[in-house]
């Protein structure tokens, strides 16, 4: 067995062989694979975009592509950060159009519900099955949406959908200390925020050199 392998946890070995077996042709492997991930996929996109809707859309445009990409994918590696950096980059494109398109994704003119993700990563559905917020968590989701965007994608990433930071770091396409402080302005900020103390700290929330990186 290679290091590699050896050194994955169950969720990462279970998805290594379905991918393989994907790869191979298994049509009922695709599915295993999807259910494995797009809810946590889904949670990801949702966080950045601010809109359920889209995140879908996203979501299923992503998995397009990782199965025509499967060709490339490199066999016996861990296909979870694989999958994400597909994500990562269709939601960048997607929300790179609505920028160029200056349309606010809204509703009757409103502005839209704060992400269906909750802070723990898990779906909404699945951690209220009846649909209900705590307080708290709906204050952690708008307090969110106000962090910079490469904060909020390390902060998603980091702490909330547990990838390591040399996973968050491939995935966004930087350096794992970049990840790290990112993570750490945006963990401060949110503490801010949450304990009442008003906006977040300027200083914490302009990006450093190394930040850039």
């Amino acid at each position: 067995m290679r290091d590699g392998v050896a050194g994955m946890d169950p969720e990462a070995l279970e998805a290594t062989a379905v991918m393989g077996r994907y790869c191979d042709g298994e049509a009922a492997a695709f599915h295993r694979l999807y259910g494995m991930l797009a809810p946590r996929v889904l949670a990801y996109l949702t966080g950045l975009l601010g809109d359920k809707a889209a995140a879908e859309d996203v979501l299923q445009l992503a998995f397009l592509k990782v199965h025509e990409a499967r060709g490339a994918y490199v066999r016996g590696a861990n296909p979870i950060p694989w999958i994400y950096t597909i994500a990562h980059r269709t939601c960048l494109d997607e929300m790179r159009k609505r920028k160029r398109s200056r349309v606010r994704l809204t509703r009757d003119g409103e502005l839209g519900a704060a992400p269906a993700a909750h802070i723990t990563g898990v779906a909404e559905e699945a951690h209220h099955a009846e649909g209900e917020r705590s307080e708290s968590a709906a204050a952690a989701m708008a307090a969110l949406e106000h962090l910079p965007e490469n904060q909020r994608e390390a902060l998603l990433l980091t702490k909330v959908h547990g990838r390591s930071v040399a996973e968050a770091a491939m995935i966004t396409g930087t350096t794992p200390g970049a990840i790290k402080l990112r993570a750490h302005r945006a963990y401060v900020t949110l503490r801010q925020m949450l304990a009442g103390t008003g906006k977040p700290d300027q200083a914490a929330q302009a990006p450093s050199k190394r930040e850039l990186a």
